[in-house]
């Protein structure tokens, strides 16, 4: 071994042994570390009470202190202790907004970029695919995996060691991967956020350094997480706490998150961190309880845990879960045509359970139905669908299905039946 990969063995170590000591293996009370970072005006941070299970989110155990928050906030701001500069909580399924503060201020999103390029990859790419390192992700600067020219990884354990390490060299690795060159990865991220309907954000890489015009919102962020949620592999990635990899050039050859929510916060699921000077604090973290998914982010953050232990906190608080549509029940009787029977039972396939905002439009269901059924007919087979709708997005659907078969009649029962109609027999 040279001495560079000597000492980048040795800096690895290092790394493995920072993350072991700051994420939590079990229950026990946790300190922000943020909270040494500098305040306006060098003024310590002033504790204000501490949340544990019973009067927060948290686990079991954890006991995490809120903070005064030093910064001016807008005139009646319900969560006046969030520190971040930009601030929202999401309702992943619906895209409902249960708080925002500067929701559309266009900021710096430091490796919280590693969300999207993660869902570029998922939608452009197959898990199984062999990723080939190359020498424009070897030796990229901050974060990193430490992967070699010629490394060879299953595109899907890449993607998992890039959310759980941040690598900025795994970044580059999966951009030229999808797109042949960074630029190019670039410009498909920019395109298909603005498609998601994140119309402020503007993607120049793949790893989130900083760049003047690689920008986004609290908004945008929030809103891709909620389309990441839709995707095969999503949650398994984001959600991942330790992992072990054979490719890592590490003896341990063991990951563990940055994201401390995955232990902190009761339904922990993800997202992904970012800090650079330029950007602050940024954190996309999620919660799913009782069918109801969160996502909140913070950008520029002096706390960033704590501000999304209250973001979401306040999210919980302000949505429940109702189920409005129960599997199995019948909807309808339609006409049968040319079946033996004259009319078939049609019912719901599922459940639909949906999220009830406090001081929010009403759902409307919409049954979408032929006026008859033509014969044969399977029991089981989908004949319609219900759909739920909120603000004018569809947010849950159903299938209605046939409760019985019925097969066809014959073409000489049938004209049989029409002659007796026609004359009256």
């Amino acid at each position: 071994m040279n001495c560079g990969k000597f000492f980048a063995a040795i800096f690895f170590a290092l790394i493995f042994t920072l993350n072991a000591a700051t994420v939590p293996l079990r229950a026990e009370p946790f300190q922000d570390p943020a909270t040494t970072i500098p305040l306006p005006n060098n003024q310590p941070p002033t504790v204000l009470s501490e949340w544990n299970s019973t009067n927060s989110g948290l686990n079991p155990g954890y006991t995490v202190q809120q903070m005064q928050n030093p910064r001016p906030v807008p005139p009646g701001d319900v969560l006046p202790n969030v520190t971040a500069t930009a601030a929202v909580v999401m309702e992943a399924s619906t895209g409902h907004v249960i708080y925002s503060r500067n929701p559309n201020k266009k900021m710096f999103p430091a490796s919280t970029t590693k969300m999207v390029t993660l869902i570029m990859a998922l939608e452009n790419g197959k898990p199984e695919e062999i990723v080939t390192v190359g020498k424009n992700a070897f030796g990229v600067e901050g974060s990193t995996l430490f992967l070699e020219t010629g490394d060879k990884i299953p595109l899907k354990e890449l993607l998992t060691g890039m959310i759980m390490h941040s690598g900025n060299d795994a970044a580059v690795a999966v951009a030229e991967h999808v797109d042949g060159n960074i630029k190019k990865f670039a410009e498909r991220m920019t395109r298909r956020a603005r498609e998601l309907g994140a119309v402020n954000s503007q993607f120049t890489n793949p790893h989130g350094l900083p760049d003047t015009n690689h920008v986004t919102t609290a908004y945008d962020l929030a809103l891709l997480a909620a389309h990441g949620f839709t995707l095969e592999n999503f949650e398994e990635i984001v959600s991942a706490q330790e992992k072990t990899y054979q490719w890592i050039h590490d003896p341990a050859k063991k990951l563990r998150s940055e994201n401390q929510m995955l232990w902190l916060y009761r339904g922990g699921n993800g997202v992904k961190t970012g800090y650079t000077d330029a950007a602050g604090r940024c954190l996309v973290s999620s919660a799913k309880r009782d069918g109801i998914q969160l996502v909140a982010v913070v950008l520029d953050s002096y706390f960033m845990w704590n501000d999304s232990i209250a973001l979401l906190d306040y999210g919980f608080a302000n949505v429940s879960s109702e189920k409005i549509i129960q599997g199995g029940k019948v909807i309808k009787n339609l006409p049968v045509v040319s079946g033996h029977k004259k009319t078939m039972p049609i019912k719901t396939a599922g459940d639909i359970t949906v999220p009830i905002f406090k001081n929010s439009d009403d759902y409307q269901i919409e049954y979408d139905l032929p006026n008859f059924l033509s014969a044969p007919i399977k029991k089981g087979e989908s004949v319609g669908k219900v759909r739920v709708i909120l603000d004018g997005k569809e947010v849950a659907t159903t299938d209605l299905i046939a409760t019985e078969n019925d097969t066809q009649k014959s073409f000489f029962k049938m004209l049989w039946e029409n002659l007796k109609k026609l004359f009256g027999l």
